[in-house]
C-alpha cells in the first residue's frame, strides 16, 4: 500500500483519538459515494510523509486536505471536503461568504473544545477491512 503515499490530491489527515474526527471519516465513507477521499490519521508515519511532501512542517490543530500537492487547513479544509460531496452538503458552501479569518476563528474554538464535547480515545481508530482500501 505504500504507493497510495505517492498520491497529492483529496487525501483528508485526521486526529486519530478525536471522536469528532473519527466521526468525519465514518461520515465520509457514508456520503463520498464515489470514493474520492482516501484517509490517514495525523499520528501515522504515512501522514508525516504527505505532510513532509506538501511543505508543512507545522502541523496545525485542524483536519488537513491535501489537495493538488497543497495542504488545505481548518475552514478551507472543511470547504474543499464539502465541495467534493454530492446533494445539499453544498448549501454550506454558503460559508465562503463569509472571511477566512472568521470562519478560522470558528473552527479554532470548536478544534479547542472538541476532546472535551466530543471525547477522546486512547488509540487511533482501527478501519474495517472495506475501509482500509482507504486509508494511506
Amino acid at each position: 500500500m505504500k504507493s497510495r503515499v505517492d498520491v497529492d490530491t483529496n487525501i483528508i489527515l485526521f486526529d486519530g483519538v478525536c471522536n469528532l474526527c473519527n466521526g468525519l471519516v465514518k461520515f465520509m465513507f457514508k456520503y463520498d459515494k464515489k470514493a474520492v477521499f482516501s484517509f490517514a490519521s495525523l499520528q501515522s508515519e504515512s501522514a508525516q510523509i504527505v505532510l513532509k511532501k506538501a511543505g508543512l512542517t507545522e502541523v496545525p490543530d485542524s483536519v488537513i486536505v491535501i489537495k493538488e500537492g497543497k495542504a488545505l487547513v481548518k475552514s478551507e479544509a472543511a470547504l474543499s471536503i464539502i465541495q467534493q460531496l454530492d446533494g445539499c452538503f453544498k448549501l454550506l458552501l454558503v460559508f465562503r461568504l463569509f472571511p477566512r479569518s472568521i470562519r478560522d476563528r470558528l473552527y479554532d474554538e470548536i478544534a479547542k473544545r472538541r476532546y472535551k464535547w466530543f471525547g477522546k480515545k486512547e488509540s487511533c481508530m482501527i478501519p474495517t477491512k472495506e475501509q482500509r482500501k482507504r486509508f494511506l
